[in-house]
């Protein structure tokens, strides 16, 4: 019997250590690829023709080696994949953090002991409803840039017409703000401890912590460096 329970138990410390690993990395894809989807988007200021020729290339990257859009459509299975890792293990290690935590209904146990904690932060708090923010956000985003199924200016035939477009419209601008928002609070959070979970922190509290000015750093570029093109659009006239 008391064998039976050390297994249980070991095996249980195992399975939430492989699922903060998955986390990790499958975060770590996302910031890769956020880096290049801003790369990307900055291009609107180079033109609509620079945009729409780095759009068609996309499409055609690796080819003849891969079929048109070939490569185009591993980077979105990856991606995917990675989305959908990193949404179960998130559930699964907040649940089982829920129950540790001694909650009881809606109730948590009670302390007047480190009620933020040395590793906490306003961005920490926020995980649960960005993450949430975010998934709607991007099935808005593929409909909207993607598919063209929700074009609020318009349906257009070229990349820079669809962004264009959506972004003439103050309530598209403002829903992409607060999207983008919750994805700099998620990094801030998110890659701070991603790289604490591969063992990288030694600092005894975030603030003292390297990753934690690196993780503010990304959060702020990305964040910024993805609401330039369609504030510039909506603000500015980009691209007329």
């Amino acid at each position: 019997m008391a064998t039976t329970q050390l297994s249980k138990r070991t095996s249980a410390r195992s399975s939430t250590v492989v699922l903060k690993y998955a986390m990790a990395v499958s975060g770590l894809i996302m910031v890769g690829y956020l880096v290049l989807h801003m790369y990307g988007n900055l291009k609107a200021f180079a033109g609509p023709s620079a945009f729409n020729e780095y759009a068609h290339h996309l499409r055609t990257i690796g080819t003849p080696i891969l079929p048109e859009k070939g490569l185009l459509w591993i980077v979105r299975v990856v991606l995917l994949a990675a989305v959908l890792l990193h949404a179960y293990a998130a559930a699964t290690l907040w649940r089982r953090n829920k129950k540790a935590a001694g909650y009881v209904g809606a109730k948590r146990y009670q302390t007047k002991q480190g009620k933020s904690g040395v590793q906490r932060s306003y961005a920490s708090f926020t995980m649960r409803w960005g993450g949430v923010t975010i998934a709607l956000f991007i099935v808005f985003h593929i409909l909207n840039l993607t598919t063209n199924t929700i074009h609020p200016g318009g349906a257009a035939d070229t990349a820079y017409g669809k962004l264009h477009n959506s972004f003439e419209h103050w309530w598209v601008l403002l829903a992409y703000t607060v999207a983008m928002i919750a994805v700099g609070f998620h990094l801030w959070h998110g890659f701070w401890s991603a790289f604490t979970t591969l063992g990288q922190n030694r600092s005894s509290t975030r603030v003292a912590s390297r990753w934690n000015t690196a993780a503010i750093g990304i959060a702020a570029i990305i964040t910024i460096g993805f609401l330039a093109p369609p504030f510039s659009i909506y603000f500015f006239g980009l691209g007329g």
